[in-house]
């Protein structure tokens, strides 16, 4: 028990060493190890932790560097210092206005006076090595990011310092930087729409624990004052070291100690896991509540099954903000309905769909059919399902431009497990089918 405690403490001492580095050092894990004198296996792990959280990035070419955390409320918009980070860019003038937003970026295809009508005050200029359209940008309130690896002329640079507008450099051309940056906006309009724990834990910190010599009359107690029927149990140091339910305390007696009656290691969660995956945990697992803790395990708060519930019933109605590629692969499928009014999908296959061999990949195929599932049972039900278990069959190849659709059936229906098939065809022929077994994150 000691030597664990020991280990821990090291752990936390070369993380928050790491947290207190200026963004931009460089870390070697056999400096870090030598040091705060510990083993090169403790630091790696601390180094890899760091990582998984943010605190470092490992580039190629440059190794492990300290940077700073990015905040979960991200905003829809880049700054420029982000800018040159995603196109590895050098800053020729301009440094102090890296902290500033751009709200669009035009590129610098066209003639001077057309180029001039795309820009405005936050905004970013893509051009070349035309030194007019770097000054006239600048003139306009705009940033400017050379492409090609070209530079500038010295009147310009200090022209970008006198107007704190930065002025970039990258060494790839104008498509490629064009790519990069928008690819950074997509992902992080997707990072937007993903809820986390944390997005729901908010200020609500205060918790009810008990402790392992609390005793089976303080449970009741604390159990009639809050209503819940499961706490954590924190040890000395504030980490979780069990769970209590009202079936663990069920035949003891009041003054009995709870020490041997809890459960121990219990599932926990932290405030990037998501919240379908605690949704995930709680329907599985059977459980009403979860701890959050941090990397050592030290209880940060708790949420309940109705609090992951109730935010996740608010996501369809926040708007699109960006596509994953589950939504792109179904962006091309509606939802129609037969005589009877039952619901079945139908679309169209795309040359993205396909695999190698010019046919839709297996997994393609596997995705458009899992999601037909969960809508149709939605449909039915109301409300939203995991996944369970599912069997596939592929019984023929299809090829781009085919016209598929997705017929569900359901099998049976419980209160909280749905059974059904849906049968991918193609005209009046079976391409595909799966059993599957769904289970519902909103039953009572």
């Amino acid at each position: 028990m000691d030597v664990h405690d020991a280990t821990v403490t090291k752990h936390e001492q070369l993380l928050h060493h790491i947290e207190g580095l200026k963004p931009g050092t460089k870390i070697s894990v056999r400096k870090l190890a030598k040091g705060l004198g510990v083993s090169e296996g403790t630091a790696y792990r601390a180094v890899k932790e760091a990582e998984n959280v943010g605190l470092v990035v490992t580039k190629e070419r440059i190794g492990t560097v300290r940077v700073e955390k990015k905040p979960r409320n991200l905003s829809e918009q880049l700054t420029f210092a982000e800018v040159v980070e995603i196109v590895e860019g050098h800053v020729l003038g301009g440094a102090q206005g890296l902290n500033k937003t751009l709200n669009k970026y035009a590129i610098g295809a066209m003639k001077l006076d057309a180029m001039l009508r795309y820009i405005d005050a936050g905004s970013l200029l893509i051009v070349g090595n035309r030194e007019n359209a770097h000054k006239s940008a600048l003139q306009h309130g705009a940033g400017v990011l050379i492409t090609g690896g070209f530079t500038t002329s010295r009147e310009v640079k200090l022209l970008a310092d006198s107007l704190d507008l930065p002025v970039i450099n990258s060494k790839y051309d104008t498509f490629t930087v064009a790519s990069m940056i928008n690819r950074a906006l997509f992902d992080r309009l997707i990072k937007k729409k993903i809820l986390l724990v944390e997005d729901i834990v908010g200020s609500k910190l205060s918790v009810s624990v008990l402790r392992p010599s609390s005793t089976v009359r303080q449970f009741e107690e604390l159990r009639e004052s809050t209503g819940y029927n499961r706490f954590p149990i924190i040890d000395e140091w504030n980490r979780v070291a069990g769970m209590i339910t009202i079936k663990d305390v069920e035949y003891a007696d009041k003054d009995q100690a709870i020490e041997k009656l809890y459960t121990r290691n219990p599932i926990t969660v932290t405030m990037n896991t998501t919240l379908a995956s605690a949704a995930h945990t709680m329907v599985w697992e059977g459980i009403e509540l979860l701890p959050v803790v941090d990397r050592s395990r030290k209880l940060l708060a708790v949420i309940t099954r109705q609090d992951v519930l109730n935010a996740m019933r608010d996501v369809p109605n926040e708007p699109q903000l960006g596509e994953t590629f589950d939504d792109l692969i179904w962006n091309g499928f509606s939802e129609m309905r037969d005589e009877e009014g039952r619901i079945y999908f139908q679309g169209v296959i795309t040359p993205q769909m396909v695999n190698s061999f010019g046919v839709v990949s297996e997994g393609i195929m596997t995705s458009l059919l899992t999601n037909g599932a969960l809508r149709a049972a939605k449909d039915v039900r109301q409300h939203d399902h995991i996944m369970e278990n599912m069997t596939t069959y592929f019984v023929r190849p299809v090829q781009i431009e085919d016209i598929v659709r997705l017929v569900p059936r359901f099998i049976e229906m419980g209160r909280k497990v749905c059974k059904l098939e849906i049968e991918m065809k193609k005209g009046e022929q079976l391409v595909a089918k799966v059993m599957m077994t769904v289970q519902s994150i909103d039953h009572n």
